[in-house]
């Protein structure tokens, strides 16, 4: 099971002594996000849990300087659709951002002060573009005014010249993403879709023309509808827009030729992402006839090269098994790239000689490579005579071994979305649980994207039921084969991964703990307070609302909390819009009065997901304190202990 070297210590599971700490993993390291090119210079976004989760933009100059370029206080951060993206662009040097604390529109020079561009209001802003034959930036706004039932999103124009909250190009549609202005200027391209659809159920792509007073005129619907799913428009060089269709059962590359629709890659692979953040790309144009394009296959995603005359895919080899953020220019791209044993980085690929830069790495610290688990890409049997995919982390520490005949305790991890996906791109979190002597099991269940639209929809009308049944099964399916000790089970997701662990927890009697991060317990709760971009998902996840109130009653755990019966730890941030913190106080209170074993970290300040050093690692240092009560080992060093209602010890 264990990899150790050397004369390792005979030390029980759960109590071998790591490198990798709470401290290291929370303020050691930070997120890379949203790439942009400008010339010559290079672009990022990374967000800085040691201050305070802040998002700065960054600079990267030919001779390989790097600068902050957002200084303090401003944090580059939209709150579109709640989960932002798509937060700045760049012009000839010029940065204009999104600023997270006021939603407005910032301008940054260099050696200038940094400038609003957009008055204070309650719009919100994402996923510009620059005009630069009138301009201007065409960008998506999301109109938040109380004479609003829901806010209103739109496609807008603003001015660089004063504080004007835009003008309105695009307008009609519940939603709007990507516009994408054709090189002459004349075409705008965009995405649209309507209630109850997400994004990657189904959208329309949308072409107008553009006068030259800026106006949108003679739009047409080329492509999508509301069963196909198009992801990032884009326009080549010569003019021919290009986009990502599943209309094949899985997200290909399409274009718009002579009035059709054509095939430019066919294969039972993705190259397309559920849009849960704008400015998404995982393709780019080095020149009218090169496309680089990213696709994840067989558990990874692979780098490759499109020549867009004879349809044919090269795959360019790199050490990454996740790549997102694929950005272009002549002769060279960057990337974000990662492996199980690469930290996650902002990569630059010389086109011409296939050599490959780092630029920056989410986390610098030097780890012995003996303290890093290997993930292995897994299917096993599910419901329904089908499979389901999961990445295995076995236990790994080069110093230590567990006795004889011992077996590990199992980590599942459920992650959220639900339309989403893990990755196998190097997380030190489940390495600090891994090289503590656990196993880890990071389940893609049924309504993960990466395999298709097919396994994508299997979550329809069956949240609550498909993952929960995945999760249990991929736990069995580890134990069944010896790997994972049975009795030392725990589930442990966020947001929408929270809920399929407190539904495992609540309608399985199979996992022996859990820990919910920010996790809903009440989907009726849910349904009636949750923001725009989500408040009609549930009617394709469950059922309409209210007509079908008695299946979200019966999926969810608040309602049945004297089937539980196992410890729960849950975490909330008290900020949080998207899934309120009334919804784990409810849990809490129903597990504090049935006498289960339940404890409960709430943090000021935080929202949907944490960005505070402090709060990562106080979370991460109480969830391993309370496996160490729950499941009886003892902690190879001090961490800070968290109260245990109801724990007998």
């Amino acid at each position: 099971m264990n990899k150790a070297v050397g004369n390792p210590q005979l030390v029980p599971y759960g109590s071998w002594k790591s490198p990798i700490t709470a401290d290291l993993v929370a303020s050691k390291s930070i997120r890379l996000g949203q790439i942009a090119l400008d010339g010559e210079d290079i672009y990022w976004l990374e967000q800085r849990p040691d201050e305070g989760g802040r998002n700065v933009i960054i600079k990267r100059t030919p001779d390989g300087r790097i600068t902050d370029v957002t200084p303090q206080p401003f944090n580059a951060r939209s709150l579109v659709h709640e989960y932002g993206g798509g937060v700045f662009l760049v012009h000839q040097g010029t940065v204009y951002f999104s600023n997270f604390k006021d939603q407005r529109i910032y301008r940054q020079k260099t050696g200038s002060a940094t400038e609003p561009i957009t008055p204070e209001s309650a719009h919100r802003y994402a996923d510009g573009i620059f005009d630069g034959h009138r301009n201007r930036m065409i960008c998506i706004r999301e109109d938040h005014r109380q004479s609003h039932q829901e806010a209103v999103n739109t496609i807008v124009s603003l001015k660089l010249d004063g504080q004007d909250a835009g003008e309105v190009l695009v307008s009609g549609n519940n939603f709007y993403s990507s516009p994408r202005l054709s090189s002459d200027g004349s075409q705008l391209a965009w995405l649209a879709w309507n209630h109850p659809n997400m994004p990657w159920d189904g959208t329309e792509l949308w072409i107008g023309e553009v006068t030259r007073d800026g106006r949108i005129n003679h739009s047409k619907k080329i492509a999508g509808g509301p069963d196909e799913s198009i992801f990032q428009p884009e326009w080549s060089p010569d003019g021919a827009p290009y986009f990502i269709s599943d209309r094949s059962g899985w997200w290909n590359l399409y274009r718009w030729q002579n009035g059709r629709v054509e095939a430019v890659i066919e294969k039972a692979a993705e190259f397309g992402l559920p849009q849960w953040v704008f400015g998404l790309s995982t393709y780019a144009f080095e020149s009218c006839e090169r496309i680089i394009c990213s696709y994840f296959e067989n558990g990874g995603w692979h780098l490759a090269s499109i020549d867009t005359r004879t349809h044919e895919l090269q795959e360019i080899e790199t050490p990454y098994t996740g790549i997102e953020e694929v950005r272009a220019a002549p002769g060279q791209m960057v990337f974000r790239g990662g492996s199980s044993t690469l930290p996650n980085a902002v990569v630059r690929l010389d086109l011409e000689t296939a050599k490959l830069e780092v630029l920056r790495q989410s986390s610098k610290v030097t780890i012995d490579s003996g303290y890093f688990s290997r993930p292995q890409a897994i299917e096993f049997p599910t419901e329904n005579g089908l499979t389901a995919h999961a990445y295995f982390y076995p236990p790994q520490n080069k110093d230590y071994a567990a006795p004889e005949g011992e077996r590990p305790p199992l980590m599942v991890k459920s992650h959220g979305g639900p339309t989403s996906a893990t990755s196998t791109i190097l997380d030190l979190k489940i390495q600090l649980w891994t090289s503590r002597g656990f196993a880890v099991l990071d389940v893609n269940y049924g309504g993960s994207s990466g395999y298709g639209r097919a396994y994508r929809q299997r979550l329809n009308g069956q949240w609550g039921i498909v993952d929960v049944n995945d999760c249990v099964n991929g736990a069995n399916y580890l134990a069944a084969r010896g790997l994972v000790d049975r009795n030392r089970l725990t589930i442990v997701g966020g947001s929408a991964g929270g809920y399929t662990t407190l539904a495992a927890l609540t309608f399985r009697d199979f996992f022996k703990a859990g820990a919910s991060y920010y996790g809903i317990s009440d989907l009726e709760a849910l349904a009636k307070d949750t923001h725009k971009f989500e408040s009609r998902y549930l009617e394709r996840l469950i059922g309409p609302y209210p007509e079908r109130r008695d299946l979200y009653i019966q999926r969810s755990p608040i309602h049945f909390t004297d089937r539980l019966s196992c410890p729960i730890i849950l975490f909330q941030g008290l900020e949080d819009k998207v899934v309120p913190p009334n919804q784990a106080e409810m849990m809490v209170e129903a597990l504090r009065k049935k006498g289960v074993a339940v404890a409960y970290l709430a943090f000021e300040g935080e929202q949907h997901g944490f960005r505070k050093a402090e709060n990562i690692k106080r979370a991460i240092d109480a969830e391993l304190y309370f496996y160490s009560k729950i499941f009886g080992f003892k902690l190879a060093g001090p961490v800070a202990t968290v109260n245990i209602e109801n724990l007998e010890e």
